[in-house]
């Protein structure tokens, strides 16, 4: 369920695993508890692009395939913005927005607020705005960015 092989790994210590191994034993024994929530603190930091796509997609099939709740703690806006669909922003101790993903990541002066940017694809989306080209500013992922910047270059919106 997490991409280890049992047998390929079954007579090492655990001090030999790599860290994607690691979280991935931890991932397995998590599930294992059956629990209702999963609270994920900073999933993917220090992995590899490959093996910080794989930690995602396992948490999202988590959510996906068992209905767990899966709480994620991070600084990665892409990271949260592949993921979440609700958005809970804290500066300190305090609550400071909460709401849709596309809604919180359009608060600039919030996320500023608590250090934090909104992912580089929607700041692009943004700026491409402030440039006079009428396009979504609420663009999450790569894919709706492509598939805005395509419809308003077809002629849908440019303005001159």
């Amino acid at each position: 369920m997490v991409g280890l092989d049992y047998e390929a790994l079954c007579d090492r210590s655990p001090f030999e695993l790599s860290g994607g191994e690691k979280r991935r034993v931890a991932m397995a024994g998590v599930i294992a508890m059956k629990p209702s929530v999963i609270v994920l603190d900073e999933p993917a930091s220090g992995l590899d692009p490959r093996g910080r796509d794989q930690v995602l997609a396992e948490i999202q099939e988590l959510h996906q395939e068992f209905g767990f709740t899966v709480v994620l703690v991070s600084h990665s806006m892409e990271d949260v913005a592949k993921l979440a669909r609700r958005v809970v922003v804290l500066h300190g101790a305090t609550l400071i927005a909460d709401g849709p993903a596309k809604d919180v990541f359009s608060m600039e002066d919030v996320l500023s607020r608590a250090g934090l940017e909104a992912p580089q694809v929607t700041r692009l989306m943004q700026e491409l705005a402030r440039r006079n080209m009428k396009v979504r500013t609420d663009i999450l992922t790569v894919e709706e960015a492509k598939r805005e910047i395509l419809r308003v270059l077809g002629g849908e919106g440019r303005v001159s």
